[in-house]
């Protein structure tokens, strides 16, 4: 667990034989929300220090960027601590979660959509994650300047903690055919991409980033 920018909160895995870690977030702010969810063993080792974090405050929201076990996989034991959190999702992500069982009341989002509490404004860009293209959500949060790329920029090795320094055109620019495998829809998403301004990118996976 660390603080990884201003008041963004970082929970890390590292998974030694496929090389990758894995991240979820928490923005510490006036209504707390949880940045994905882990699959259901990180979830559970994630509750403990959520709880340490918010020190007696309640989760208000959990985003989930698509459909996929460490984006999601622990949200129903997730949502058994924290019962009055609401997720965010696209409507493909909430359709595919309600036929797990999951019924929790879902605030869907839409491309271009936004959330606003005191503390924060969340804009919302559609993304057709991989490998299925379903549709999902990226998210940028406009107070703080902080893209969450979720698998978009996407990096092998051990990365708790880890911050480097890129630019934001060579990040979009170098979004892949494993990362968004149709080259019109990688294509639009790029050229959408390019109008931001972000100056941190809290990664999916891999070391986050910082803009130049």
């Amino acid at each position: 667990m660390a603080v990884i920018y201003k008041d963004l909160y970082q929970f890390s895995n590292y998974v030694q034989p496929i090389n990758l870690t894995f991240h979820q977030y928490l923005l510490l702010a006036d209504e707390p929300l949880l940045v994905h969810t882990g699959n259901i063993q990180q979830a559970e080792a994630l509750i403990p220090q959520l709880k340490e974090v918010l020190n007696g405050n309640e989760l208000k929201y959990i985003f989930i960027s698509h459909f996929e076990v460490d984006e999601c996989g622990g949200l129903g034991i997730i949502l058994k601590h924290f019962p009055q959190a609401k997720p965010i999702c696209s409507e493909v992500t909430a359709r595919q979660l309600s036929g797990f069982g999951i019924t929790n009341e879902f605030i869907i989002k839409r491309d271009g959509e936004k959330l606003t509490t005191n503390e924060y404004e969340l804009d919302f860009i559609n993304y057709p994650s991989e490998m299925h293209l379903w549709g999902g959500l990226l998210m940028l949060e406009n107070k703080r300047n902080v893209f969450f790329s979720s698998d978009l920029m996407f990096n092998l090795g051990e990365a708790a903690g880890a911050v480097a320094e890129s630019r934001w055109d060579d990040e979009v620019n170098n979004i892949s055919h494993e990362q968004i495998p149709d080259p019109n829809k990688r294509s639009e998403l790029q050229q959408n991409l390019l109008k931001l301004n972000p100056k941190f990118i809290a990664t999916g996976h891999g070391p986050c980033i910082k803009l130049l």
